[in-house]
């Protein structure tokens, strides 16, 4: 790979990393950890993540316990849970919070499915734009005769074979999740 285009790579590299962490925040059946990242809870005077609050585990496949490091911020993080997109109402026992997972019907199975696959849409256009943007700069180079004809033709087989590597890693993360949410 060439120093030209390692910058344009690093770009797709994080497209895919960006996909995967959504991917991450989406609920399925069984509870993970990571649908908390990006929920925040107002304590001592600031704006904190859940996870730097408590420890997280899961003691069974469907259930999520917050086990807060300091007892008199157990109210803020079960306000902040109740008040997040999750859709599940936290249960709190005075020392720990317990979020209990239902499974989901086979329509939200498919509504969530639709929404993975429009997500991978999403990322395969942004992999397009960038192989666009190294396209145009290339052209622009070799306008300004700052790259031969044969450099710029090696250069464009490259952003391609790259493009066509991370479209291929958008699918797999795609098919993936997908997998994931249709499991009973």
């Amino acid at each position: 790979m060439s120093d030209k285009t390692k910058s344009y790579e690093d770009k797709m590299v994080r497209t895919c990393n960006n996909l995967s962490s959504k991917f991450d925040t989406i609920r399925v059946g069984r509870a993970n950890p990571r649908v908390l990242d990006r929920i925040t809870a107002e304590v001592y005077g600031t704006t904190m993540p859940i996870n730097q609050l408590g420890n997280i585990t899961t003691p069974e496949p469907r259930i999520i316990q917050i086990s807060p490091y300091d007892i008199s911020t157990l109210k803020a993080l079960t306000k902040a849970i109740a008040g997040s997109d999750l859709g599940i109402n936290p249960n709190s026992d005075g020392k720990v919070i317990r979020l209990v997972f239902p499974e989901l019907s086979e329509e939200r199975r498919k509504e969530l499915s639709k929404d993975v696959k429009k997500k991978g849409e999403s990322a395969k256009v942004a992999v397009r734009n960038i192989r666009r943007d190294a396209m145009d700069k290339f052209k622009k180079e070799s306008k300004k005769s700052e790259i031969t004809e044969d450099d710029l033709k090696d250069l464009e087989k490259e952003i391609q074979k790259l493009t066509d590597k991370y479209i291929e890693n958008v699918d797999k993360l795609v098919t993936a999740k997908t997998k994931d949410i249709l499991a009973i």
